[in-house]
């Protein structure tokens, strides 16, 4: 691990004052000076040497002001340094979001879990092993205009949709799947203290031919939180997930799905988002019209899914992950239909 400096920020204009330090950085992610919550994977590649900060921000003691839950009618407020484990657990994010919850307790550790921020957790970057390992010189993300050797390479782990032909990466996390699919907002303010608010959808970029930036924040950006939108489909709603081992791994395959259904079992609403083998945190909006208007059963959750991936692109080793993807949405949908939900 390189030398770095480690400040402290007890207010946000501290934050932000330390988070000027841009370096002329095009990407967030490439500035010399970085916020530090749980730092769960922000220690991880400063020790694979993947990110080269020059300076940590501890922002911990910004807990007071962007730590906190709140549900109220018209939605959920979560705090970017609320605890992934804190949200999990939470009585009204169980009861009336459960995708969140389901999505936030599959995945990491319990010690992760209780160490990893919420912002920080939608941040986490790909678990390719091209771009991890420094020795693979071919690597768009790490280094622009490289090459993408995974594309040639293991490629196993890695997206079908969304991909371009500079990056396969995948986005790997699970929480941001459910956020995706529930339409929420981000929150973020920029180092001269303007806040601005965008749909978490638009958060993550897609690779097309600059994978190194990853997002749409500019360096000195902190994210403050998120709302999710209240709806009729949220309380029944699930996250699925697959994975080679259930005790702790990253997912092949996984659905967040968010329905509203008639007492006949019509689709009124459908909130899909797609994850394990994505390049962002997806949202299916085709999967969603294939369902609309639709009794919810084995044909319609087929036809929903054949429109999810319709647009997949595989290399060698992800060539089963398109029917993994089909068969995980279809039985996601299903179980979600079979859901009993209590009235409040």
């Amino acid at each position: 691990m390189r030398p770095f400096a480690l400040e402290t920020a007890n207010d946000r204009s501290a934050a932000l004052r330390f988070g000027r330090d841009t370096g002329g950085a095009e990407a967030h992610i490439t500035a010399p000076t970085q916020y530090l919550a749980g730092g769960t994977q922000l220690f991880d590649l400063m020790k694979l040497d993947v990110m080269q900060p020059r300076t940590l921000v501890n922002i911990n003691g910004l807990e007071r002001e962007f730590g906190a839950i709140e549900a109220a009618a018209d939605g959920l407020r979560l705090g970017a340094l609320a605890r992934m484990s804190e949200a999990a657990d939470h009585p009204v994010i169980r009861r009336d979001y459960p995708v969140i919850s389901d999505a936030l307790w599959q995945a990491a550790s319990p010690q992760l879990r209780n160490m990893a921020s919420l912002a920080g957790n939608v941040l986490q970057r790909t678990r390719c092993n091209y771009f991890r390992d420094r020795k693979w010189a071919g690597c768009n993300k790490r280094n622009p205009g490289s090459g993408c050797a995974a594309i040639e390479g293991v490629n196993r782990r890695l997206a079908v949709l969304g991909v371009s032909r500079h990056c396969i990466a995948n986005y790997p996390g699970d929480f941001a799947n459910a956020l995706v699919a529930l339409g929420a907002e981000v929150m973020i303010v920029n180092p001269d203290g303007d806040t601005r608010t965008m749909p978490f959808e638009d958060l993550h970029r897609l690779p097309d031919d600059t994978p190194h930036i990853e997002t749409n924040l500019v360096p000195g950006d902190l994210i403050t939180g998120f709302t999710v939108p209240s709806g009729p489909w949220t309380r029944r709603s699930l996250y699925l997930k697959i994975r080679d081992r259930t005790s702790y791994d990253f997912a092949l395959a996984s659905a967040a799905v968010a329905l509203d259904l008639g007492p006949d079992g019509t689709v009124r609403t459908a909130r899909i988002g797609i994850g394990g083998m994505v390049a962002k945190p997806w949202r299916s909006r085709e999967a969603e019209d294939a369902l609309a208007g639709r009794v919810l059963d084995e044909a319609s959750a087929a036809d929903a899914a054949e429109a999810a991936f319709a647009g997949a692109v595989t290399h060698s080793q992800t060539d089963f992950k398109p029917e993994l993807g089909r068969r995980t949405l279809v039985r996601a949908l299903l179980d979600a239909g079979r859901m009993e939900i209590d009235d409040v």
